[in-house]
């Protein structure tokens, strides 16, 4: 399988180098061969086309992050706990990279109507694990027994996505990662207070 084959992680890795620096549209095969160490050809050997490589270089990467969440989620007792790790992991992988973060935040977002349908599918793995927090809060009455859990799992994803965002447009001067506990007590005051009408 190609993704198993060394080339591959080097093209997807030189990717969201020259995807940040450049922009996507500026952005040209010869230059992701060229920061890969591989030749122009070498590059459609492992992927189909440029739009090709962005959706592979979000697979990969969103892939790296659900496992990297899932991983510190096991042994964690209650769903308010694994709400914090969520959060702290998201903000920490991010933070982390700051060219992935710039190609997630900004870049994907300058796609095709049919990129965004096909970037929607990778981020349903992700949406999974949102659910499943959820669902265990509601049944342990952790969160509100009525929640509307899809509305909640939109919520939680797109504040994320929104802090992620506003850092990388600040040009990342501040620490992501000092604002997982002011999230997560948001997050816990809307899903755990009082029942709603």
């Amino acid at each position: 399988m190609k993704k198993n084959k060394p080339k591959y992680k080097q093209i997807i890795e030189a990717a969201v180098i020259v995807i940040a620096q450049h922009g996507y549209h500026q952005a040209q095969v010869s230059k992701i061969a060229k920061q890969a160490g591989v030749a122009d050809g070498t590059i459609y050997l492992y992927f189909k086309n440029k739009e090709d490589i962005l959706i592979s270089v979000f697979q990969e990467k969103m892939g790296e992050i659900v496992e990297k969440i899932e991983g510190e989620l096991q042994g964690k007792k209650s769903a308010s706990q694994k709400l914090a790790v969520l959060v702290d992991k998201h903000f920490e992988i991010l933070s982390s990279d700051s060219n992935l973060a710039i190609v997630t935040q900004l870049e994907l977002r300058q796609s095709s109507k049919d990129l965004r349908l096909k970037i929607n599918a990778v981020l349903k793995r992700y949406l999974v694990v949102v659910d499943s927090i959820l669902q265990e809060g509601i049944e342990s009455g952790e969160f509100k027994e009525d929640l509307n859990y899809k509305l909640a799992r939109q919520m939680i994803f797109g504040t994320l996505d929104e802090v992620v965002t506003t850092w990388v447009m600040n040009e990342q001067k501040y620490d992501l990662r000092s604002l997982s506990r002011q999230v997560h007590t948001l997050f816990i005051a809307g899903l755990s207070q009082g029942k709603s009408e």
